[in-house]
């Protein structure tokens, strides 16, 4: 049941934060700058692959591992530098995510941003104060979709997986919450729509933050 679930794990970027339009212009950046030779891929590409690290992101391009490096500090540079211009909250997230708090609720963020820019998209959303754990890509060997990052916010919680739920907005977070057996809850405030994720099989729709209240509230 979903009133049983004690602890709420969150995606950050499509989920908490919309930072769509960053993450696109770093990536447009990054290709003008190490491959104008070559066509600009199509964001679709990049918008399927968001909630993978970007190493993996490059990887579509080249298996140059030097390349891929400088292409991800390319990146991380851009990014960073207009952060907080164009990073903001999904509109009613943040007054959603401390009404579980006031719930007495665990709360955690599991990522696949550096931990460090994790906490910056937190900080600038006013929430930098309310989560118990954050795991980034730097705090795990493997990545979403694998569990590892679920299941390593689990053990460091030390909470029941089956009273945990993750909420995320992409099919990378609905695969690794399954793999790491805690319910699963996608967004539809993020990028992707339900036909997106329909074949994963969420156990929960969340079509407005306000819904998050359904898994609590008896």
């Amino acid at each position: 049941m979903a009133s049983s679930l004690s602890t709420f794990l969150f995606d950050l970027d499509g989920t908490i934060i919309d930072s769509i339009e960053l993450i696109l212009r770093s990536y447009r950046h990054t290709m003008a700058l190490h491959r104008s030779h070559e066509p600009m891929p199509r964001d679709e590409m990049w918008i399927a692959g968001l909630g993978t690290p970007l190493w993996a992101q490059f990887g579509q391009i080249t298996e140059d591992r030097e390349e891929i490096e400088a292409m991800v500090q390319t990146y991380r540079t851009y990014n960073l530098s207009h952060h907080d211009a164009l990073v903001r909250p999904y509109e009613g997230v943040v007054e959603e995510i401390r009404r579980l708090k006031k719930h007495g609720k665990k709360l955690g963020v599991v990522t696949s941003k550096l931990r460090d820019g994790a906490m910056r998209g937190l900080r600038v959303s006013g929430l930098d104060d309310v989560f118990d754990i954050v795991i980034g890509c730097d705090d795990v060997t493997n990545s979403k979709p694998h569990p590892e990052p679920v299941l390593k916010a689990v053990a460091e919680l030390g909470v029941n997986a089956a009273e945990t739920i993750f909420v995320g907005d992409s099919r990378h977070d609905m695969e690794s919450g399954r793999a790491a057996r805690v319910k699963t809850a996608a967004v539809l405030w993020g990028p992707f729509d339900r036909a997106h994720l329909e074949d994963l099989s969420p156990d929960y729709w969340l079509e407005k933050p306000e819904d998050l209240r359904q898994l609590y509230q008896p």
